[in-house]
């Protein structure tokens, strides 16, 4: 009840603001009667006096969260319009940066696609407020997916969070990254505090499922991925992340259940097709996992298919050299999921490899203790 009682309020202040007259004035007025001098200084400086820009924000953030390509574009359509009310609005190129540089892991498209506008949409976030904690989370987030620079993102993260404690991604965000550079001590609390600041949203959740599994915790991977499920039943990563660790724990019925309802939800995201190969091809049944890799083929026939999946079903077949050589076109196409290879036990076989372990080395990964 006090989770529900907090949620209500947060969303109470957010439907109070946006019925405020469209005068900056009287935003500024209202947001001042309710609020510490030292907040009301930080509002001013993080958001628009456009009304309207600051209604398509908002609409931009919600649906974004959604993860999946339609509610990514339309969200991309909402920061763009708030753009066009307000050009220094840097909260919504920071919205247009977050959900371009995160489609690649939600949407299946190819980083040189969209890697100029979420480079532009960064340095427009950082030009307008530099010392905001969205700007800076929206950098390490470009640092972190598209360009492997891991200590770059991390400063970036910590200096969001330096910037706004409350800020809830900038702690997801850290707290991914902590458990993509083996810290696991550290992202558990990190990825806590994102779950503390935002409890109902699914994705915390999700991701704090990953970290769990990354760190080698499955019994709390399996309760962070049902605690998605309940708060968004249909948000297809809860679903992946369940599928994950129960592909792992060898709970095959759970797994197959989990990537039926992830599959349903997630658009036909190559992380569910692949993960269901490679569960086919560990359980023997090679058929379906070559289905699935034909049902990949087909599909690259029409848009981008990171080479990553190709490659995790070639090694759950135990053909080395083909996940080896699907790997590398990963790491020349910049597939974003090839960080993965640095915590997932999936990949445990391949890390006597000198050609596993000189793809690490090209990507950043090599000075952190890999997990066992």
């Amino acid at each position: 009840m006090k989770l529900l009682g907090e949620f209500s309020k947060r969303r109470q202040e957010c439907r109070s603001i946006k019925c405020l007259n469209t005068s900056g004035t009287a935003i500024a007025e209202q947001i001042r009667l309710r609020l510490s001098p030292e907040r009301l200084s930080a509002l001013e400086r993080r958001q628009t006096r456009n009304a309207e820009a600051f209604d398509l924000y908002l609409r931009g953030r919600h649906v974004w969260h959604q993860m999946k390509p339609p509610t990514t574009k339309r969200a991309i359509e909402f920061f763009a319009r708030a753009t066009q009310l307000d050009p220094k609005y840097a909260l919504a190129w920071s919205g247009i940066a977050d959900a371009t540089t995160a489609s690649p892991i939600n949407g299946d498209v190819s980083t040189g696609a969209v890697g100029p506008m979420a480079r532009e949409a960064v340095a427009n976030a950082i030009g307008a407020e530099p010392e905001l904690a969205e700007a800076q989370t929206s950098l390490g987030f470009l640092k972190f997916w598209f360009e492997w620079d891991w200590p770059a993102a991390e400063a970036a993260y910590r200096k969001a969070i330096a910037l706004d404690p409350n800020y809830h991604m900038a702690h997801r965000m850290l707290g991914i990254l902590l458990s993509h550079m083996n810290r696991p001590e550290e992202a558990r609390p990190a990825i806590r505090r994102a779950r503390e600041l935002e409890p109902l949203l699914a994705i915390s959740q999700a991701l704090s499922s990953q970290v769990a599994f990354a760190g080698r915790d499955y019994a709390a991977a399996v309760e962070f991925a049902r605690q998605a499920i309940v708060v968004d039943p249909h948000f297809w990563i809860g679903h992946f992340q369940m599928a994950q660790v129960q592909t792992h724990l060898g709970n095959s019925e759970a797994a197959f259940e989990a990537l039926n309802e992830a599959g349903r939800t997630s658009g036909g995201n190559s992380k569910v097709i692949g993960l269901r190969g490679y569960l086919c091809a560990k359980l023997g049944r090679k058929e379906e996992a070559l289905a699935a890799l034909q049902t990949l083929e087909a599909v690259a026939r029409e848009k981008f298919v990171p080479p990553y999946a190709m490659a995790l079903i070639h090694a759950g077949l135990a053909q080395r050299d083909a996940a080896l050589e699907w790997l590398e076109r990963a790491y020349a196409a910049r597939d974003v999921h090839i960080i993965f290879l640095s915590i997932d036990p999936k990949w445990n076989e391949f890390r006597g490899e000198a050609r596993f372990l000189s793809l690490l080395g090209r990507c950043g990964i090599t000075e952190y203790s890999l997990p066992g």
